[in-house]
C-alpha cells in the first residue's frame, strides 16, 4: 500500500489557508492537518471540505482539525499561510516585524515536530517571512 503524503497547513481558519486546504482535498493530494491558533475555525474548514467533496467530485480526504503544533508531526509538506494582513497606514517594516514574529515561533514548531517536512511559506510580506524562516529552522534551501 502506498504512504499518502501527510500535509499540514497552518492558518486554516483563514482565508488563505482554508484555499490552500480546498485545493489540496480537490487534487487529493494527501492527509490533510488543519492548525490553527483556535482549534474552532479549522475544524469549521474541515467539516466545509467534507461535505463538500460530493459536490466537488473528490473523495472525502483525511481531516484532523485543531489548535495543536504537535498534530503537524511527520508531516511531509508544511504550507504555513499564518499572519496578520497589513492594515491602512501600517508600513511594510511594521508588518515585517509582527509576522516575523508568528513565523518564528510557528518554524520553531515545525522544525521540533515535521523536521524533515518541505516547508512551503506564504506569509506575507513573503521575501523576509521566507527568510525568517530559513534562519530558524535551518532547513536546506530546497525545501
Amino acid at each position: 500500500m502506498i504512504k499518502r503524503p501527510k500535509i499540514a497547513i497552518i492558518g486554516a481558519g483563514g482565508n488563505v489557508g482554508a484555499a490552500v486546504a480546498q485545493w489540496a482535498v480537490q487534487k487529493e493530494l494527501g492527509d490533510l492537518v488543519l492548525i490553527d491558533l483556535k482549534a474552532g475555525p479549522a475544524e469549521g474548514r474541515a467539516l466545509d471540505l467534507t461535505q463538500c467533496g460530493p459536490w466537488e467530485g473528490f473523495n472525502s480526504t483525511s481531516f484532523v482539525a485543531t489548535d495543536k503544533a504537535e498534530a503537524m508531526a511527520g508531516a511531509d509538506v508544511v504550507v504555513m499561510t499564518a499572519g496578520v494582513p497589513r492594515k491602512p497606514g501600517q508600513s511594510r517594516e511594521e508588518l515585517i516585524n509582527i509576522n516575523a514574529g508568528i513565523v518564528k515561533g510557528i518554524c520553531q514548531d515545525v522544525k521540533k515536530h515535521a523536521p524533515e517536512a518541505v516547508l512551503v511559506v506564504v506569509s506575507n510580506p513573503l521575501d523576509a517571512m521566507v527568510f525568517v524562516a530559513k534562519q530558524v529552522t535551518g532547513f536546506p534551501r530546497e525545501r
